[in-house]
């Protein structure tokens, strides 16, 4: 090769790989499979969803989306499985209450939450108070008059470490002395319930669900959400005067910020949840489930864990707790 013809094929071959690396920044989201990877476990409703999601947006996106259940550790051990993957096609799908909750949970930080980005709000968790039926309690009302008079008479328990933190700071404010019974696994609680062991169980309608129906043997009192239920005729916290036990399970779709998940994508993934949420079938799946059907941008999904945030540490106040990190 000549000296003159050297340094034309250097440059030939230098556009090119410009050109092929502009063309690879260009390719339109996602290239390649999406991966879901979710802090509950099989069979949970936030799954159950996400499963539902994952086969119409693999028909939408013509790329095949997954879901990995990486359950444990209060969503740590998920949250550090899309952080440590760096990929933008990798996302978690889950409830926010447990990393808001975290600063005031855990004693060291295994990540850092500013990794964490809303991309979309895709269901909101139907959360009730229940209490055993065998105790013919009418009203939560009447239940706390019970535990004013009965001092260390009620134990209760809730399932994440948000609704810990509300429902301690609450029963404080009412001037209670309560027993947090802690469990690891659902069914536990519940079965406790039933048997008197925990008098009050905080907790999302499908765990207590089976037991709560006509002649159960769990007794529904109200639901946390600011707004009546459809299909569940219970009284909201805030109809019965009070609004403190508001309590609103946000799932949704986080991605990490060092995967660079492009703005444009994280556009369309919140624009895809809001179409395939107006589905019949996906509604009436999700109520099945105890889940409401509430999808939400980007914008809209921050908005909402920043509420949920406030509320925490306005009960976290009551508590005198104050973040560990």
């Amino acid at each position: 090769m000549t000296t003159f013809a050297r340094p034309i094929l250097q440059t030939v071959l230098f556009l090119f790989a410009c050109a092929f690396s502009l063309a690879a920044l260009a390719q339109p989201w996602p290239s390649r499979p999406v991966k879901f990877v979710l802090s509950l476990g099989p069979g949970s409703g936030a799954d159950i969803g996400a499963r539902l999601y994952a086969d119409r947006l693999t028909r939408l996106w013509g790329q095949p989306v997954v879901v990995e259940n990486r359950p444990g550790g209060d969503g740590v051990i998920a949250i550090n499985a899309v952080i440590q993957a760096k990929d933008d096609h990798t996302l978690l799908w889950g409830p926010t209450a447990n990393f808001v909750g975290h600063p005031y949970s855990l004693d060291k930080m295994s990540y850092d939450p500013k990794e964490l980005v809303p991309v979309a709000r895709v269901s909101g968790t139907v959360v009730t108070l229940a209490v055993p039926a065998s105790m013919n309690l009418g009203s939560l009302k009447e239940l706390l008059e019970t535990a004013r008079q009965k001092k260390g008479w009620l134990n209760w328990t809730t399932a994440v470490t948000m609704t810990d933190i509300i429902l301690e700071g609450f029963l404080r404010s009412q001037g209670i002395e309560a027993a947090h019974i802690r469990y690891k696994q659902p069914a536990e609680a519940v079965n406790d319930l039933i048997g008197e062991r925990i008098q009050l169980y905080s907790s999302a309608y499908a765990i207590v669900r089976p037991q709560a129906q006509p002649g159960g043997k769990v007794k529904l009192l109200a639901v946390q959400a600011r707004n009546r239920v459809p299909g569940l005729d219970l009284p909201t916290v805030s109809e019965l005067g009070f609004p403190g036990l508001d309590f609103e399970g946000l799932v949704g779709i986080i991605a990490a910020r060092s995967s660079n998940l492009p703005k444009a994508a994280s556009e369309r993934i919140g624009a895809d949840i809001k179409a395939v949420s107006k589905e019949p079938a996906i509604a009436e799946r999700l109520a099945a489930t105890a889940q409401l059907n509430t999808p939400g941008d980007a914008a809209e999904f921050a908005a909402s864990i920043d509420e949920q945030g406030k509320q925490l540490a306005e009960s976290a106040k009551r508590l005198g707790l104050k973040p560990k990190q």
